[in-house]
């Protein structure tokens, strides 16, 4: 049986953005961003961030400090009975500064690969599962893995996926 999943980009979607993130004192949800976590877990969807993390490329923060911050998330939604389920980040650019991920990759949105990866691992229902970003980029990446996407405009994050759930 296949399973459904709800997709998040991370900066802008789930935590206010802020260049190249990296420090959990500078983290702050966006409103509704917990509830719609926990909507996930609470309605049989996975809840699944999808993420480019260039500053990994550029030299700014390690993979590790990628890792240690969404460990952090996962602490901090657990205080409310909320979970994500799995991170997927692009550490890769183009004209990265680090050279190991000077790679023009599949991962990097708008396209696909951080969402297939989570597909094929997990057996995800693409058609019953959707994906919501704030940039067009985010939007482009679902449409090209063959899910639905939904730009966030700002607001609250858990009136939109209410909204796109109806």
């Amino acid at each position: 049986m296949l399973t459904k999943a709800i997709f998040f980009d991370r900066d802008g979607t789930l935590n206010v953005e802020k260049n190249f993130l990296i420090d959990p004192r500078d983290f702050e949800w966006i409103p509704g961003a917990i509830e719609s976590i926990r909507f996930c877990n609470e309605n049989d969807f996975l809840a699944i961030v999808v993420t480019n993390q260039s500053g990994i490329a550029r030299g700014y923060f390690t993979e590790s400090d990628v890792e240690n911050l969404h460990q952090w998330m996962n602490s901090e939604l657990k205080k409310f009975n909320a979970r994500i389920d799995d991170f997927f980040y692009c550490p890769h650019h183009p004209n990265a500064n680090v050279e190991k991920y000077r790679v023009d990759c599949d991962c990097r949105k708008p396209k696909s690969g951080l969402i297939d990866r989570a597909v094929e691992k997990y057996q995800i229902d693409r058609k019953a599962s959707l994906l919501i970003g704030d940039a067009d980029r985010d939007v482009e990446s679902a449409n090209r893995a063959g899910i639905r996407g939904i730009k966030f405009s700002g607001g609250n994050l858990f009136e939109t996926l209410k909204k796109a759930m109806r």
